[in-house]
């Protein structure tokens, strides 16, 4: 189907899945703890975890682990609202691509070719709905592992081994709503496409870059970084 396109929207196309996947893997599997926010946060969450298993009350845990279930919750329902409305445009596909194609700064496509975008479209909020599903399933887990936490005191190996557990479950949690979000900034990508393979080349260009920077270069980055390096020196310290 795709193969029908145009061979610079094809090779546009290559480019957004190659940027995409690319990025996916190295954020998620590739890139060590600290190397980018992502990475410093696993360290955070297992110091949170190593805390909690300490502390006699945990309503404070629970209240920030309920924030994050909410803001899941919130980006899952979104993207329903989002898909229903993508799939319910090809009611009106005639009168959408009339639309597009009025436009002056639009490329003038085929209706089959407009229909691909869509189709894509499609395919990327579907995407981002199982992640942010599994990830809504994940934290559930976690619930159940956080809640079968044995209360303190404990003794710092059997803190340690918990907090490593709990935090990493914590963190698969986080990394699967961070997929789903990732597909919204990819799909404003998709949305240049409209104007044409090359805009769609640069937009997901753009993409890459902000997410790029905010993971690496961006103040939010060299904070974390420092409270991190501080949690692992006083968790050295207390070893010691």
């Amino acid at each position: 189907m795709l193969f029908d396109l145009p061979p610079l929207d094809l090779a546009a196309f290559g480019w957004f899945v190659a940027s995409w996947v690319g990025f996916t893997i190295i954020q998620d599997h590739i890139a060590r703890e600290r190397q980018g926010v992502n990475q410093h946060l696993k360290i955070v969450r297992r110091h949170w975890m190593a805390q909690m298993l300490q502390r006699d009350n945990r309503i404070m845990d629970s209240q920030l682990f309920g924030h994050t279930m909410h803001s899941c919750t919130f980006f899952a329902s979104t993207n329903m609202l989002v898909l229903a409305g993508l799939v319910g445009s090809f009611g009106a596909i005639e009168h959408a691509h009339d639309l597009v194609l009025g436009l002056s700064f639009t490329v003038k496509t085929s209706r089959q070719i407009f229909e691909y975008k869509l189709l894509v479209l499609v395919g990327i909020f579907t995407f981002g709905f199982f992640k942010f599903t599994w990830a809504l399933r994940q934290y559930n887990y976690c619930c159940a592992l956080i809640g079968s936490a044995p209360m303190a005191p404990l003794p710092d190996d059997v803190v340690r081994e918990m907090a490593a557990t709990l935090g990493d479950a914590l963190t698969l949690a986080v990394t699967a709503l961070n997929g789903g979000m990732r597909a919204y900034y990819f799909a404003l990508a998709v949305l240049a496409w409209v104007v044409g393979p090359v805009s769609f080349m640069l937009a997901t260009t753009g993409i890459i870059v902000v997410l790029a920077r905010r993971q690496v270069f961006s103040d939010t980055e060299k904070l974390i970084r420092i409270q991190t390096d501080r949690l692992e020196q006083n968790s050295l310290k207390k070893q010691q």
